[in-house]
């Protein structure tokens, strides 16, 4: 893994980019443009901080939040890849109890390509090949590119590319925690008259009759076929925050309530009314099958919106 002393040398920006470890010795970018402040792990190229100047943090930052080589925390936007949730397709099916829960890109230590300036933004691109662990559950010939752009607004783009000579089968997301007042007053618009799998209902597939999906009780969806924006209502927050998203066909909408948030260290009994994920996702019946020397990109847009002024 690149060391913030390497990383400060190579790509720092005076009073805009620089680089620092946590207190587990992890490696991250700090970055402060006019615009916006925001914070970038190299352990899976995970993004767990943005702001946009005048506004309150967008990203749900957790309680307790536990940073190991090994584990991603539930704050930000984990990056997952190349199977979502438990793993149930690809190679080496025989691996797959052993597999870890959303794939190994969010484990991996990444390497920072690119850095630069674009007036009031900063643009970041990490990337991500096969290694002995990919290998071992049967990944051996792809290329990854996490590109994030931090502004005003927030863009993050995933690129897969398939360096084998057979197809390639994959699921990916950008499993967004976006940060509300509490989750049990706030709305998500545009999935209305989508098919979803019910998770809490052992996958049963529905419809989402009601222009407004609301949070009741734990919620796990998964809306298929989809490539929609969805508007999150915040109104103790007074905002709004859209996401619009392109190559994903599918939208998972999450919160675990207060029966399954004391399971995680970093959400917790206290955390848990504090966040919504509006994830962009590729999976199950959507999974990217991606031709040998074939490219694939999927985009999430992010901005935030006082309410009443859209």
């Amino acid at each position: 893994m690149q060391t913030a002393a390497e990383l400060n040398a190579q790509f720092a920006i005076p009073s805009v980019l620089r680089f620092d470890e946590d207190r587990n010795g992890l490696p991250r970018a700090q970055v402060s443009v006019p615009t916006a402040d925001a914070t970038i792990y190299l352990q899976g190229a995970h993004l767990t901080f943005w702001q946009p100047v005048g506004d309150e943090p967008v990203l749900f930052s957790g309680g307790d939040a536990k940073w190991r080589n090994e584990h991603s925390s539930h704050v930000g936007v984990p990056v997952i890849f190349p199977w979502f949730g438990a793993k149930t397709l690809g190679p080496n099916e025989a691996g797959n109890a052993s597999a870890p829960m959303h794939g190994f890109a969010r484990q991996q230590p990444w390497t920072l390509a690119l850095a630069a300036q674009t007036g009031d933004s900063v643009n970041l691109v990490f990337t991500l090949a096969a290694n002995e662990l990919s290998r071992s559950f049967g990944y051996g010939a792809f290329r990854l590119a996490m590109s994030f752009t931090i502004g005003p607004s927030l863009t993050m783009e995933l690129t897969v590319a398939n360096d084998d000579d057979k197809p390639l089968v994959f699921e990916e997301a950008l499993h967004t925690y976006l940060a509300v007042k509490d989750v049990r007053e706030v709305s998500i618009e545009g999935l209305a008259n989508t098919e979803y799998l019910d998770k809490v209902e052992n996958f049963a597939r529905k419809r989402q009759e009601q222009k407004f999906l609301c949070f009741k009780s734990r919620t796990d969806r998964v809306f298929v076929n989809t490539e929609t924006r969805s508007v999150l209502h915040d109104p103790i927050g007074k905002r709004l925050i859209t996401v619009d998203k392109t190559g994903s066909r599918t939208t998972v909408v999450w919160n675990p309530w207060e029966e399954l948030a004391t399971q995680y260290n970093d959400i917790g009994k206290e955390g848990w009314p504090r966040f919504a994920c509006i994830e962009t996702v590729n999976a199950g019946e959507n999974a990217v099958t991606l031709a040998p020397g074939e490219t694939h990109t999927m985009r999430a847009a992010v901005r935030v919106e006082k309410m009443g002024y859209r």
